[in-house]
This record gives structure tokens, C-alpha cells and sequence, in this order.
């Protein structure tokens, strides 16, 4: 038999068990922290909110359980941090600070990053920005060189014009390139939790401005493998993209000497919850070695004949002269938050190399 069970939903990660562990967490930092008054704020009207409104939720909550004095209230909130068992609970003692620590900026940011190595102050230095981007950037960029690698993250993630879950600050969407020297600090650094966040930094801002993106990547130390590690994400979107200086700075030639003897989908009628299987069989037609970047894009069916189109990645490798290669992907067809399928039509396109080589396509059909 089937496990029907649903799920466990993200906001509850924030549910009564966590008010309960912020509570005993206040109380044990400080006599003075109200248990009762948080406990009644945080729980009244929880239950309708989703993960990031119970984040603000939970920080408005602490405002009457915490002194009137913000300085003495933030030394609580700071004391909290380490009896929490959970990085989202953190998040929201962090939103504190950004609801209530405006008006005393140094103080906030010496709690913000101390606060992030318990969980992440990235959403909580966004009204600082918003506020004030240059005051914020010039100490998000002393950050960038701290021994703490929580901290030197939240310098790069604090700063991305397209953070999920985040309000966007208007400094950022109108120059999205005002955190570089904070990127130019860590495109080597030795944490891969920190090059993460720069990849995917330099991913948003190639979202708005591709040559600007391309540039900078252009005068980095590719043969440093950290900094490489870094170019090869960060450039994911405009490589999906088939961008040619993109694929040039990993190494790729645009376009690829192969002969395409195969692309095929099977079964070619798929329901909801079946699998297909992609495969591509080719052959190198090149006189020597070439890297190919080999991706697939899904035409989604949409309401009104419409269609949307994603690609996914299928493989990266060398192939050397003359050598065949057997490529083979598997995907469930099934529904998520952010993609619902329709019946009818998806068209399929094999990419090498930034160029489409090949289409299929599989029907989606109604449940039996």
C-alpha cells in the first residue's frame, strides 16, 4: 500500500514546538524576559501565516516580552541565539533587529553578525540596505574579510539584488553590481557555504546585466580552482542560455563537432506521476578532444495553446576524437509549487553546446 501521508508543510518548521523553544530560550538568557506575553503574542493567529510571516510574526512577539531599551533587549535577543535548535529560529530573532534596531544602527550590526552564525541574517540586513545602502555596504564589505565564513556569507547573501523570500532594495535593482568589491574579496574563498552565495550573487546580477557579469568573470583566475568553482556556477543561467562568452570562459566551444545518430522519449504518453527517460546517442566528428555541455528544454504545455520552457542540465564531459557517447536522464512527471502541468504537447530540445541539435516531444495525458 501506498503511503498517503502528506508531507510536513515548510512553516511549520516555525510551529508551537518552536514558540516553546524560543520561549525557554528567553527565559534562560534573562529573568527579565516575559515567557507569557511572548508565548500569547506568538501563538495568536500562527496557525493562517506562512514561513516567512511567522518569521516576522514571531519577532513582533518578542517586542513585548523583551525590555523597553533596545540596546537591553538586543543583549537578550543575542544571549537567546545559542539555546536555539534550529536555524529558523534564529531567522526570526534576527528579524528583530531588523524591526526594531533601525534607529541604532552600530549596535545592529555588530548583533547581525554575531546573530548569523546561528542561523542567517540575510533577510534581516535588507531594511538596513533599504535604509541606507552605502553605510550597510561599506560594513557588509568589512565582513566579507572576517574569519567566520557564516559572516563573510551574509556579506555576499545579505547583498543579492534577487534574494528569495526577500524584499527587494531599490540600490540593488537600480545597480544590482554595488556589492563587487564584497565579490571581488571572496572569489577565492576557501568555504564552499561562501561560494555558494557568490555564485549565486553573480547568477542574479547576470539576470539584469550579462556583460557586466561577463566582464568581471573574464579578468578572474580561472586556474584558481576556487575562483573557477565559482565562474562555472555563476554562469548557469546565461550557459542554459547558450550565451557563447559564457561558455568560452569554462572552455567550451560554441556549437560541437558531433554527429546525432539518436534523440528519443519514451513511453512518448505519459500521466502524472510516470517517469520518462531521455537518450542521446552521438558521435564526436571533431579531429581532437572537446567538452561538451549537453542540456535538454521541456516546453511545458499551458492554458490557451500557450507553453513555458525550462532547461535542465543532462551532462557536462569530454569527448575525445572520433568516440561515441551514450547519454541517458531520467525525470518524474509530477506537479510542484512552482510547476503545474497541463495535458497536451511538450515539445522536447536536446542543447550541445548552446546549440539545439535535436527535438522530441511527449504528450501528457489525463488520468485514467
Amino acid at each position: 500500500m501506498t503511503d498517503q501521508t502528506p508531507a510536513p508543510l515548510l512553516k511549520d518548521i516555525l510551529g508551537p514546538q518552536a514558540l516553546i523553544t524560543i520561549a525557554d530560550a528567553g527565559t534562560a538568557a534573562s529573568p527579565r524576559f516575559d515567557r507569557q506575553a511572548f508565548l500569547a503574542a506568538a501563538t495568536d493567529g500562527l496557525d493562517a501565516l506562512s514561513i516567512m510571516e511567522r518569521v516576522r510574526h514571531i519577532a513582533g512577539a518578542l517586542q513585548p516580552a523583551l525590555p523597553a531599551d533596545y540596546r537591553a533587549a538586543l543583549a537578550i535577543v543575542r544571549a537567546m541565539a545559542p539555546k536555539l535548535t534550529h536555524g529558523f529560529q534564529a531567522v526570526a530573532i534576527t528579524e528583530f533587529v531588523a524591526r526594531y534596531g533601525l534607529g541604532d544602527f552600530t549596535a545592529s550590526m555588530a548583533a547581525l553578525a554575531d546573530l548569523t552564525r546561528f542561523g542567517t541574517a540575510e533577510f534581516a540586513i535588507r531594511p538596513f540596505l533599504a535604509q541606507d545602502a552605502g553605510r550597510t555596504l561599506a560594513v557588509m564589505e568589512a565582513w566579507s574579510r572576517d574569519q567566520d565564513a557564516h559572516v563573510r556569507r551574509l556579506a555576499s547573501e545579505g547583498c543579492r539584488p534577487r534574494l528569495p523570500w526577500a524584499a527587494r532594495v531599490p540600490a540593488l535593482k537600480a545597480d544590482p553590481a554595488r556589492g563587487a568589491p564584497i565579490l571581488e574579496t571572496l572569489k577565492a574563498d576557501p568555504s564552499l557555504y561562501v561560494r555558494k552565495s557568490v555564485a549565486n550573487h553573480l547568477n542574479d546580477i547576470a539576470k539584469d546585466r550579462p556583460d557586466w557579469v561577463l566582464d568581471r568573470l573574464g579578468t578572474w583566475p580561472a586556474d584558481e580552482p576556487q575562483t573557477a568553482w565559482i565562474i562555472r556556477h555563476a554562469l548557469r543561467t546565461l550557459i542554459k542560455a547558450g550565451d557563447p562568452r559564457a561558455l568560452a570562459l569554462i572552455g567550451v566551444r560554441h556549437g560541437a563537432a558531433v554527429d546525432l545518430q539518436r534523440f528519443t522519449v519514451a513511453p512518448q504518453t505519459v500521466r502524472l506521476g510516470d517517469t520518462i527517460t531521455l537518450t542521446a546517442d552521438l558521435r564526436s566528428i571533431s579531429p581532437g578532444d572537446q567538452r561538451l555541455v549537453v542540456d535538454y528544454r521541456i516546453h511545458y504545455a499551458r492554458a490557451g495553446g500557450k507553453t513555458a520552457a525550462k532547461v535542465f542540465k543532462l551532462k557536462t564531459f569530454d569527448l575525445a576524437a572520433g568516440v561515441d557517447a551514450n547519454l541517458s536522464i531520467r525525470q518524474t512527471i509530477r506537479d510542484f509549487s512552482t510547476r503545474r502541468h497541463h495535458l497536451g504537447r511538450h515539445d522536447v530540445e536536446l542543447i550541445i553546446n548552446g546549440e539545439t541539435m535535436a527535438r522530441t516531444a511527449f504528450d501528457v495525458a489525463p488520468a485514467s
